[in-house]
């Protein structure tokens, strides 16, 4: 038995034999890109000191990575189909690690943002890649379980990324928090090579490029006008970026449906399996992320636990996440996707909806039934929609398929943590402004007013004031933990209303199970005894 696969997985006459030992490395490729957005969670603090982060900085350095990660991965999906979906998955990494290393060890801000970016390029090669080689290692048979393990690593990843990054801020710098990524990214170019076998698109044309470049314009557009106007004011550059977007996906569309040769055929959009889970990924991670970036905010700043004791607080999100995709591959193929999708996003905007009873007194105990229950409905829901997406593209566009699902994906997380993240910060610059107004320097309550973490510092530069300073200091911090609970308040409400309306348009577009039982029989027809059948040759 050679020591690197080398026969490609589309020439095999029988399931590859080392395809579960493959999932493993998909699966560690995975958690790799997933961690790197949620363990800079919890190191945010510490670069803020460190660094002198201004708002608008802070916001850079976690979406460096966002922007070209979301814009660029439909177009890496369909170059990997056409050329190596493993050299993808290589290469990938390589650059992950590349950025990574760069992140570690330098000390200026610009220089920061630029890693992340580097690293947001090489998790957008990365991505598509792990689905689209799932997709072609697996027999249909076996695939939604595949799939199921595979979301239930980004669940993990949610959960891993701060506990991790908690673990190594107790004794070392926030640049330990990037290279972290470098051993594990090692580690999985190494298992790639060992254990995944070659995969391509057989028959596959030329690529649509002119399509490629209209959705990074499009996508890179979009990503960029959602971050940057709801939390620094729709100026020329935010106003611009959102008219290109809107123009760049009009043409997208227009050119996708003359194409011959589409990079996304854009009538997939009108299909209800398809446009269905598109949705429920987009909205579940739009929830997800971000009730979690405000919680894990209350948790430090308010409740005062360091980031070790963060990411602990956040492990039975990771829990839930494993139990909800144990459940999900039971009654998935009873209840069919339209249920158990639908389920899902009822019980996951319950959990966003619990979140409007924080309050200043609140504790985790208050975080912990939402955390469960959004853990919970990631793990029911992503795989079956996950796979209901992957399911409506043809080999060589598997890919493309990847990248389309993780677009929704890292787009919902985007429009998360931007839409819901401006407006916990205007809710609570508004509540402080009516506690505290006029009772404060400008300067001090411009600060105040900037974060959490702001109102914090100005209370302890107030507490140093020999001439009641400790009395005025406690009443600033009160009102500052008041005025964020409200905002997490305020804002969940909000949250979870575009939740509501998001599940009830997922459940109206997804089919029934009639619908996807005939579309289920209609795939596996052309498939023969052999790929049916579960064959392990090792």
């Amino acid at each position: 038995m050679p020591l690197f696969p080398n026969t490609p997985v589309e020439k095999m006459t029988e399931p590859y034999h080392r395809r579960w030992w493959a999932l493993l490395v998909l699966c560690l490729s995975l958690l790799i890109v997933v961690m790197a957005n949620t363990s800079l969670i919890v190191a945010a603090p510490d670069m803020t000191k460190d660094l002198g982060l201004s708002s608008s900085d802070l916001q850079w350095v976690i979406d460096g990575y966002t922007v070209p990660y979301a814009a660029l991965m439909l177009v890496l999906g369909a170059i990997g189909d056409k050329y190596s979906r493993r050299g993808a998955l290589v290469l990938g990494l390589l650059i992950f690690a590349g950025g990574s290393v760069m992140g570690g060890l330098v000390d200026e801000t610009n220089l920061v943002i630029t890693a992340r970016a580097i690293m947001g390029v090489g998790a957008a090669v990365v991505m598509p890649a792990t689905l689209s080689l799932l997709v072609a290692v697996f027999p249909r048979a076996e695939r939604a379980k595949a799939i199921t393990a595979w979301s239930a690593t980004s669940g993990l990843a949610i959960a891993a990324g701060p506990l991790a990054a908690g673990w190594l801020l107790e004794n070392h710098a926030w640049g330990s928090t990037f290279l972290m990524n470098v051993p594990l990214a090692v580690l999985g170019v190494v298992g790639a090579l060992l254990l995944v076998p070659p995969s391509k698109a057989e028959g596959m044309g030329r690529i649509d490029y002119v399509g490629g470049l209209l959705s990074i314009m499009s996508v890179g557009c979009l990503v960029y006008a959602t971050i940057e106007g709801p939390h620094f004011g729709w100026g020329v550059g935010p106003i611009t970026a959102a008219v290109v977007a809107g123009v760049g996906l009009l043409a997208f569309v227009a050119w996708e449906l003359k194409h011959p040769n589409p990079m996304l055929d854009a009538r997939k959009f009108t299909e209800r399996p398809f446009g269905g889970s598109m949705m429920a990924v987009l909205f579940f991670f739009f929830g997800t992320f971000g009730s979690i970036y405000y919680s894990t905010q209350f948790l430090q700043f308010v409740l005062g636990y360091n980031a070790l004791e963060t990411g602990i607080r956040l492990l039975p999100l990771a829990g839930a996440v494993f139990l909800g995709a144990a459940v999900t591959g039971k009654l998935a193929p009873k209840l069919g996707v339209k249920i158990v999708v639908g389920t899902g996003m009822v019980i996951g905007t319950a959990g966003v909806f619990l979140l409007t009873q924080i309050e200043s007194g609140s504790t985790y105990t208050d975080f912990l039934a939402p955390l469960l229950l959004l853990g919970f409905a990631i793990g029911l829901s992503l795989s079956p929609a996950t796979d209901t997406i992957m399911g409506s593209f043809p080999e060589s566009e598997l890919g493309v398929g990847g990248g389309a699902n993780d677009t929704a994906l890292e787009l919902g997380a985007s429009l998360g943590i931007a839409i819901l993240g401006s407006l916990l910060a205007t809710s609570y610059k508004d509540k402080l402004t009516d506690l505290v107004g006029g009772h404060l320097p400008g300067e001090a309550m411009d600060t105040a007013k900037d974060s959490v973490g702001g109102g914090i510092a100005v209370a302890e530069q107030v507490a140093k004031n020999p001439q009641g300073g400790a009395e005025q200091a406690q009443t600033l911090l009160g009102a500052v933990h008041e005025s964020f609970a409200h905002a997490i308040a305020h804002t969940s409400l909000v949250g979870g209303i575009i939740m509501a309306a998001g599940t009830l348009i997922v459940i109206a577009v997804l089919p029934g199970r009639k619908h996807t039982a005939k579309q289920s029989d209609a795939e596996a027809a052309p498939a023969t005894e052999k790929q049916t059948e579960t064959v392990d040759a090792g």
